[in-house]
């Protein structure tokens, strides 16, 4: 499968360029007259800088009314407590980040409610899908490439993964992380349980022990451990559990409906959910368009020297493209690229 690409190149029109790139690239195809057209981004939260551009997203919007589709924007509602945990706030952050020229409806309701499970393929046998993911003809996945702590980076195929799914499914992606705390090395200083939005682990008799089933195996704990007693185990299956989840979601829709455009640009280690993501550690590189989840990420490692991500989270970043691939995903992980 061919991935189109356009260079980053501010002595270039990019907002023109990027309207030849789809059209090289056939994205709006999908789009037939009438289609409810689910625009998956993520908005950004509350002070990071870093998600894509709302002139690129608005102007894809338009490209979608022009083929007769009505377009919504879309996310869905975060596991962890911050400024996207609810469709009030989440909306909110839409606004505020610029996202108005197109209607923002939060994928799984207002508290997470709205979705349906849906059997996968992969280290998981089924997935949560937000039910207007769910409910919608078509989609244009529209990623912002960038580091991920737990699973190396996150591009097309994390942007279904995890946005496309309400806070249960995030949690069982996350859950199939595993995390061990070392009691010989714990002396109950309870850091862990402060530093936890959800209070876990429990302090008993003087040792910290997790047998939450809501725990979600972010890195706060690890980071706040004194006596570094707290460790990740599989940590890979993070990668597995993104390729799984997103086999599902893409099952809820005939096949050539969905269309993706990655952004590689403002590229941090930090994902887009913190509002201090850290400085960039790549330069900008372009946007990328495919019909392929599996190519348009192996497109964008395959650009750059993707081992400051490996070095940093600890995960190799081809895990998710090559399990996708491997579980029935369409596409190539070393695709041919077209540039503009």
């Amino acid at each position: 499968m061919t991935v189109h690409f356009l260079p980053w190149d501010k002595s270039r029109n990019l907002f023109e360029e990027a309207n030849h790139l789809y059209e090289e690239a056939a994205t709006f195809d999908c789009i037939d007259a009438g289609d409810l057209v689910a625009v998956k981004l993520h908005v950004g939260e509350l002070g990071n800088p870093n998600y894509v551009q709302p002139c690129f997203v608005h102007e894809i919007a338009r490209q979608i009314k022009a083929r007769g589709g009505k377009p919504f924007l879309t996310d869905s509602n975060t596991y962890y407590l911050a400024q996207r945990h609810n469709a009030v706030d989440h909306m909110q952050t839409a606004l505020i980040n610029g996202f108005n020229l197109a209607p923002f409806i939060v994928a799984d309701g207002l508290k997470s409610e709205n979705f349906t499970l849906i059997k996968t393929k992969g280290i998981l046998n089924e997935i949560e899908v937000s039910g207007a993911i769910a409910q919608a003809d078509a989609m244009i996945v529209v990623s912002h490439c960038k580091g991920h702590e737990l699973s190396g980076f996150g591009g097309a195929i994390k942007n279904l993964a995890m946005g496309c799914t309400p806070r249960a499914g995030k949690l069982r992606q996350h859950r199939a992380i595993g995390l061990e705390i070392d009691t010989s090395k714990c002396v109950g200083c309870g850091k862990c349980k402060e530093a936890c939005a959800f209070h876990i682990p429990d302090i008993i008799e003087g040792k910290a022990y997790n047998v939450s089933k809501e725990c979600m195996r972010c890195p706060v704990c690890i980071a706040v451990c004194p006596m570094k007693a707290i460790r990740y185990t599989g940590k890979d299956n993070l990668s597995k559990a993104l390729a799984s989840a997103a086999y599902g979601i893409l099952s809820t829709f005939k096949p050539q409906k969905v269309s993706y455009i990655n952004f590689a640009k403002d590229i941090a280690e930090g994902c887009d959910c913190l509002p201090n993501p850290g400085p960039d550690v790549f330069k900008d590189i372009g946007i990328f368009a495919s019909d392929s989840p599996v190519s348009i990420d192996a497109a964008f490692l395959n650009s750059m020297d993707y081992k400051t991500f490996n070095e940093t989270s600890e995960v190799d970043c081809m895990v998710q493209v090559q399990e996708a691939a491997a579980i029935g995903i369409a596409g190539n992980v070393k695709p041919k690229i077209k540039t503009l």
